[in-house]
């Protein structure tokens, strides 16, 4: 089983710690180039809500996408960042991204938490009264409308900015076989999207094979699609879905020895 390669979905140039974190384990790594990330072009409306970004109390960040998209728009408008922001992110990944590029402090969910997720961050005590303030939600176009939809149930006035589209590729016609055929070690998934989009090409073998998961909310939607083994990483870093590939292994495989999996 170790010579089969673990397959990863993850888009962009975030591939490149997962596959190292999971090659410091001692197992090889395939890419399934299945998305694409396009930043969107800048709208005269996207422009307006650049120029007065100081005037929002907080900043809430989706992705690690998206913070390089903020990033370079406050880059072209804001030589010094406005003071007096609040910026969240969800997920240890964004938080990582926006301190790398802003240098500033950001508002996560914690650790112990155990989850890199919407849910957890609206979880955060100052963001459950919002009576009035303004809040900016960078994002990826479409995707899920719970944060925008909770904060402004808790009060806030929030604008959401869609600054990047997500474009669904076909897998290479090898990579197609190895779903069709289970041939690989564990699929790694921390995207809903990607999650139903690659359930096309996976037989009965593939949803046999150990999934790894980022959340409890995908393994949900993987038992809806058939998959018979799902596990929850403890978080959406490299690190986390390191860990949970280590610890898995198949049903016929269970008596083999590994790593203690990481659960969230």
């Amino acid at each position: 089983m170790a010579s089969r390669p673990v397959l990863i979905s993850r888009p962009g140039v975030r591939a490149a710690p997962l596959a190292e974190a999971i090659e410091a384990r001692g197992l090889s790594v395939a890419r399934l180039d299945v998305m694409r990330l396009e930043p969107l072009a800048e709208t005269p409306a996207a422009r307006s809500t650049w120029l007065d970004v100081d005037l929002f109390d907080k900043v809430v960040v989706v992705s690690p996408f998206a913070a390089e998209c903020l990033a370079a728009a406050l880059d072209r408008y804001w030589p010094q960042l406005p003071v007096g922001i609040d910026y969240y992110a969800v997920g240890a990944s964004t938080a990582a991204a926006l301190h790398y590029h802003l240098g500033v402090r950001v508002h996560v969910p914690s650790p112990a938490s155990g989850e890199d997720t919407s849910e957890a961050l609206l979880r955060l005590a100052s963001l459950r009264t919002l009576d009035e303030q303004r809040v900016l939600l960078v994002a990826g176009e479409g995707g899920r409308t719970l944060l925008a939809d909770t904060l402004a149930a808790r009060g806030a006035r929030v604008t959401r900015l869609a600054v990047y589209r997500r474009r669904l590729i076909d897998p290479a016609p090898p990579l197609q076989a190895r779903l069709a055929e289970g041939d690989y070690h564990a699929l790694v998934v921390s995207s809903g999207e990607i999650l139903e989009h690659l359930a096309g090409w996976c037989t009965d073998a593939a949803l046999n094979q150990p999934l790894i998961v980022s959340s409890a909310r995908l393994a949900t939607l993987a038992g809806r699609l058939g998959f018979r083994f799902p596990v929850v990483a403890s978080g959406a870093t490299p690190a986390a879905l390191a860990a949970a590939v280590a610890g898995s292994s198949a049903p016929e495989e269970a008596d083999v020895d590994h790593d203690d999996l990481e659960k969230g």
